[in-house]
């Protein structure tokens, strides 16, 4: 694993792969950490969206960061330090891009937007499966923080202990992003970003 938390001193790099469905907000948690790595003065680059960004539809993203230049945007198969998903089958979707010490954090929720979509339990289990997993509750998570749309904001918490940038970073970014939306909407999505984060250690299912 080459990702890591930029405030113990490891190496600063990371190549993500970002998967849900649209209306979820796979491009607003990519903004949100790309926007925190460049504030630390990482290179960052990212993808355009993969697949259909329409309410439902799959979404993917490639989300690079490193302490040095990145020569291209795109990620390949068995290369990924981590999918961070939204949504528990696009976790296991995107599967073949994790490198075999990579790190899976997806929500447990699901959004079944295909007619045979598979028994729930038996994707959890899957995921559960795998030997760097976290899965977390974010859309209760994220109720619990007064603000049902922070879901997204949950799981980028859930990963932050595999990400090349801070904690305080993230936060000082998403303070950043949701100003204009008021005081109580900022706390709500601090609040949510924090129970991701204590949750990252207790994997739920």
């Amino acid at each position: 694993m080459t990702g890591s938390n930029g405030s113990n001193g490891a190496a600063r790099r990371l190549d993500a792969v970002l998967a849900g469905v649209g209306g979820q907000g796979v491009l607003s948690i990519g903004a949100l950490i790309a926007g925190a790595a460049a504030d630390a003065g990482l290179w960052v680059k990212q993808s355009e969206v993969h697949g259909m960004s329409q309410r439902g539809g799959a979404v993917e993203a490639y989300l690079r960061i490193a302490d040095r230049p990145i020569t291209g945007d795109l990620i390949g198969r068995g290369q990924a330090d981590l999918i961070l998903s939204l949504e528990p089958v696009e976790a296991l979707r995107h599967l073949e891009m994790l490198r075999p010490d990579g790190i899976v954090v997806s929500s447990t929720e699901p959004v079944e937007n295909v007619p045979d979509y598979p028994e729930l339990e038996v994707v959890l289990d899957r995921i559960r499966s795998l030997p760097g997993s976290v899965l977390v509750d974010a859309g209760r998570l994220a109720r619990a923080a007064g603000n049902a749309k922070a879901a997204n904001v949950v799981l980028v918490g859930a990963a932050a202990p595999y990400l090349p940038v801070s904690t305080d970073a993230i936060e000082e970014r998403i303070g950043r992003i949701f100003a204009a939306k008021g005081d109580k909407v900022v706390d709500a999505n601090l609040a949510a970003f924090r129970a991701g984060l204590a949750e990252a250690a207790v994997p739920v299912g």
